[in-house]
Parts: structure tokens; sequence; C-alpha cells
């Protein structure tokens, strides 16, 4: 087990450095930049040349890598282009949002996904299998923002049973402690604060949590199928064996490994779902701040930092998952 943890630490160390040098080096290749996007038409070649000796955009790039990798391992992302407040306060204030998002939707493709697909191979070509077949197709196939749109028109324009956007009502006093909505309602005893974020909460982690509900009910299915057909299973139906504890402890826990790689995998699509879903609802997470980012000021600083803060949690999910597979699977302790 600390073999395994030693040798994905530092996978995840050669990762983070790699991805590092590609982020830095990949955003300084697009056309256009802050200066540009910052002056806007007030660009004369005087101003341009003032802006980038100021932004350090002057030095060779290998220079302002060396910089940008010595600010990075004390904590310091620097300042944002557009606002000029520290990196690290511009996304802790943006974070909890997508990670409340990103966490609600997770739970609800896990919580769904898990079981439909178990019983979808319980029920093999029945009518249960065949719909569920037909719907995971239409998860998986739809695109998020048409999807967002067109939960947000039923359920918002037409059907008026949740809000259209935003986290919490205007008129909604609530003590932030964490920034996640929800938690925080709990923690103060504000329950009708909780309530209403749930409230708000409830369709943009559905939208969210569409596609990575409908592979893992495809992958959970298939898992089962593959189970069932094992020697051993029929060996436990031929010693008698009651179904419940055949179907718990041999089909369920040896069809859960190829499930909980998804699950990881998936962890890393939800986020990157997140940049649509918000905009869609305008959430104000990571994902607003990234399009903002992007199309506004082409502020580099929040860019490398939101996108090493996102490949830092997908490894560390990985990392979880594959720490996972010794506690579902005895036998891979031993290899």
């Amino acid at each position: 087990m600390v073999r395994i943890i030693v040798r994905r630490l530092l996978q995840m160390v050669v990762t983070l450095i790699a991805l590092s040098a590609l982020i830095f080096f990949w955003l300084r290749s697009l056309p256009g930049g802050p200066v540009e996007a910052l002056l806007g038409e007030r660009a004369t070649p005087e101003r341009r040349e003032l802006l980038t000796k100021a932004l350090g955009y002057d030095q060779p790039l290998w220079v302002q890598y060396g910089r940008f990798v010595k600010r990075v391992l004390v904590g310091n992302f620097g300042n944002s282009i557009r606002s000029g407040d520290p990196v690290t306060d511009v996304i802790g204030r943006a974070f909890p949002a997508t990670i409340e998002l990103s966490v609600a939707a997770l739970i609800i493709a896990v919580g769904l996904g898990i079981p439909l697909g178990y019983l979808a191979a319980r029920f093999h070509g029945r009518l249960l299998d065949n719909g569920t077949i037909i719907g995971t197709l239409i998860g998986v196939s739809v695109p998020i923002f048409f999807l967002g749109y067109l939960l947000k028109q039923w359920f918002t324009q037409d059907l008026h049973w949740f809000p259209p956007s935003g986290r919490l009502a205007p008129t909604m006093e609530a003590t932030h402690v964490t920034g996640l909505f929800v938690l925080d309602g709990l923690l103060t005893r504000e329950f009708d604060a909780s309530a209403d974020a749930l409230w708000h909460l409830i369709l943009p982690a559905v939208t969210l949590a569409t596609i990575p509900l409908a592979v893992i009910v495809r992958i959970t299915r298939a898992s089962v199928l593959d189970v069932l057909n094992e020697d051993y299973v029929r060996t436990a139906e031929a010693k008698g064996l009651r179904t419940k504890t055949i179907r718990h402890r041999h089909v369920l826990r040896n069809a859960l490994l190829p499930v909980v790689t998804t699950i990881g995998l998936q962890t890393g699509a939800l986020l990157a779902g997140a940049v649509l879903t918000e905009k869609v609802y305008n959430w104000g997470g990571l994902g607003t701040l990234i399009a903002d980012s992007i199309t506004g000021s082409r502020d580099y600083p929040i860019l490398q930092a939101i996108i090493l803060l996102a490949a830092l949690v997908f490894v560390s999910v990985n990392l979880l998952v594959d720490l996972s597979y010794a506690v579902i699977d005895p036998r891979v302790r031993v290899r």
C-alpha cells in the first residue's frame, strides 16, 4: 500500500510540473494577449510598450516561466491582470461555488447511476433494461448547455418550480463561513438560507450530473453483466447461498472496480462541464471565472492557477481511486 502511494505521489508531481510548463507556454502562444485586451481601442505603441514592461512580458519566456515556478512553490500565483487582486483571493471566492455544484452533481450521478446500472443488469433484456439504455444514450448525446437552457425554460419559466439563476435569492440574508451555501446555513443554523441555497442548487446539479450519470449507468450495467457470467457466481448459486449474499458479496463488489475508475474520470469531466453549466445558471464559480478570463482580459495568472488547481483535484481524486482498489479487492494489495 505504501509503495502504491509513493509511486502515485511521484507521478502527481511529474504530471503537475509538465502541465505547468504546457499551460504557461500554450497560453502565451494564443493570438492577442492581456496587453491588447486591457488597452483595447486605446492601444498605441507607447502604451503597449509601457504595459508590457509593467507586466513583465518583455522578458524571455524561459525567464518568465522561471519566475512563475518560483512564485508557485511558495503559494504565490501573482495578481489578477483584470482586477489587481491576488489570484488566491479571486479563486478562493469562486472555488467553493464550483465545489458545491460538482459535489452535488457527483452525489446525484453516483447515487442514481450505480443502482440503475445494477437493476438494468439484473433485468437484462426487459423493459427496465431497454429503457435505461435509451435514457443513457439520450443523456450522453444532449449537450450540457442545450440541456441547461431546456431545463431552465421548463422548470423556471413555464412551471416556476425552481429559481432561474444564482446561488441565493437576492433578498436572502445569510452568513457565509465556508462559501458552501448549503453547508453554511446548517453550520450557522440559518436553515431558511440553507433550504434556499439547496433549491437554487438542484437544477444546475441535475444538468451537470446528466452525462456522468449516463456513463456510470452504462459501465455499472456492463460490469455487473460480466460478473454474473463468472464461474464463481454460478458456483455460489450451486452451493445454495442466499441470493442477497451472492448479489452483494460476489456480484456487486467485484463489479465495482471499473465503476470506481469511471467515477474518478468523471470527476474531471464535472469540472470541465461546470464551465457551461455555470454560465447558463449564472453560478459564479470557477467556470464563470475561466470564461471571463479567456474572453475578457486574457488573465494569464487566473487561467494558470485554475488549470493547475483543476489538475491537482483530478490527480488527487485518481489517487483516492487507486487506493480504493485495495479496499474493494484484496488481491490488489498483494500485487
